[in-house]
């Protein structure tokens, strides 16, 4: 009896060792886990493990990390186009050059006319490395693990490329995952990656930078660098019911790789959790992030960047703040005008929705079968007998809700026109059709609505 129990005893303990790499807390709190959060804890633990010794750019560690991220990327079915050992370059470090190296991934959308531009989703390979402290004269080595800073972004960006993978036949444009080495040294792998190795970088529609996103999704953050349109989509995110919203900012959180992005005009958007007390310390391991948060936060992203893929046109590219705003055909805009045009002795564009394109809109059986829902932002001229005119998609979602809700809109019978200035004048709208799924089996609702 006292052997059996002495057994039992060692194989709990060796039990409890084997899950303890991954955070505090008993072997049955880990059996509780998603299989997300056990993905993440397998790459946070090997790529902030002191094997890779902080990932200095340049070292064995960074080499591993990269060769880690491609075989990952692989797995999950994502093409990697760079060649093996990572897209190498030189870093100059005054009369030394380290060799660095990102690693690039690649998926496919499936829409002929688009899939030749590209969404780039970018996370930072690299961290401090290593050093030497005397304590008690005595040499200690202390490594940089970069558990949060920024393993954490290369697990999302990795757990990211799978749920894209499997949803490869919903993306119109193309996605290409990056590793980027060299980040920690002014961003060096960014500026390789778009102005040596990758030659269609102005085909790049957008940027998604993931950095330190590892600390609480309380503390989720979005810099959008200015940009109008990327804005304009994470308040289109609101209406959607994801388990975490982050917050928008104006003030740059955290330098990051889109920066270089940027700075060639390409839309760019960090998400990250921020600074926190371990950042850049001996400190920042394994147990210090939120697992359960990076899963929230997962799941915004992914929403984010299948919308940024979905896009009917190429996003605005950041301009100066003053440009004229151009309105198609001389039309005067919605919210300018003096006398608004009236549907159903209504100036209420709610009034448009409700009593006619959710009436007569169609669900198309395949997004049905897809699960594909959200907004269509829908642009139209109301000229001056008050018919619809000029009916295109400024934000779509996939071609064939694009498609359904721009033949409903284009159906609509005749306005009461609008006025400006005393004149009977063309006026630029835009409404935001909502396709929206049910829970309720062979049934599908739009805003509320149940259609049939």
């Amino acid at each position: 009896m006292m052997k059996r129990a002495l057994a039992f005893l060692l194989a709990l303990s060796a039990t409890t060792f084997a899950f303890g790499q991954f955070r505090n807390g008993s072997a049955l709190d880990a059996l509780e886990d998603s299989e997300t959060v056990r993905a993440f804890k397998e790459h946070v633990s090997y790529l902030a493990s002191a094997e890779l010794e902080g990932r200095k750019a340049g070292s064995e560690g960074e080499k591993l990390a990269a060769a880690y991220v491609a075989e990952r990327l692989k797995e999950y079915g994502v093409d990697i186009i760079s060649p093996e050992g990572g897209s190498t370059f030189g870093v100059a470090k005054g009369a030394d050059t380290l060799e660095s190296r990102n690693v690039l991934g690649f998926l496919q959308g499936w829409d002929k006319s688009m899939n030749g531009r590209y969404i780039v989703v970018g996370a930072r390979l690299d961290n401090l490395g290593a050093d030497t402290l005397t304590v008690d004269g005595e040499p200690l080595r202390r490594i940089y693990y970069g558990a949060n800073g920024n393993a954490s972004g290369l697990a999302m960006m990795l757990e990211l490329a799978q749920k894209l993978s499997f949803a490869r036949t919903l993306l119109r444009r193309s996605v290409l995952f990056v590793a980027f080495g060299a980040s920690r040294e002014s961003f060096a792998g960014a500026w390789y990656f778009l102005n040596r190795s990758f030659s269609d970088a102005d085909r790049i529609d957008a940027m998604v930078n993931l950095d330190m996103v590892g600390t609480g999704a309380d503390s989720f953050l979005a810099y959008p660098s200015a940009n109008e349109d990327l804005s304009v989509l994470l308040q289109t995110l609101k209406a959607d019911l994801l388990p975490v919203q982050p917050t928008l900012v104006n003030a740059e959180p955290y330098p990051g790789d889109y920066r270089a992005f940027y700075d060639k005009k390409i839309p760019s958007i960090l998400f990250t959790t921020g600074k926190y007390p371990e950042h850049d310390t001996g400190r920042d391991s394994w147990d210090i992030v939120d697992y359960g948060g990076m899963e929230r936060e997962l799941e915004y992203v992914y929403n984010y960047v299948q919308r940024l893929c979905n896009g009917t046109r190429p996003l605005f590219r950041n301009e100066d703040a003053d440009a004229p705003v151009q309105r198609p055909s001389g039309a005067v805009a919605f919210s300018d005008v003096d006398v608004k045009p009236m549907f159903l002795n209504s100036n209420d564009p709610r009034v448009f929705l409700e009593k006619w394109v959710y009436q007569y809109l169609r669900y198309p059986e395949y997004a049905v079968n897809n699960g594909i829902q959200g907004r269509v932002l829908v642009d139209f001229i109301i000229d001056e007998k008050g018919d619809v005119q000029d009916v295109t998609v400024s934000r779509g979602i996939h071609a064939t809700l694009d498609d359904e809700a721009v033949r409903v809109v284009s159906a609509s019978p005749r306005w009461r026109p609008g006025r400006h200035r005393g004149q009977k004048v063309k006026v630029a709208m835009t409404v935001a059709v909502e396709f929206k799924l049910e829970k309720n089996k062979g049934k599908f609702g739009i805003n509320g609505i149940t259609i049939k």
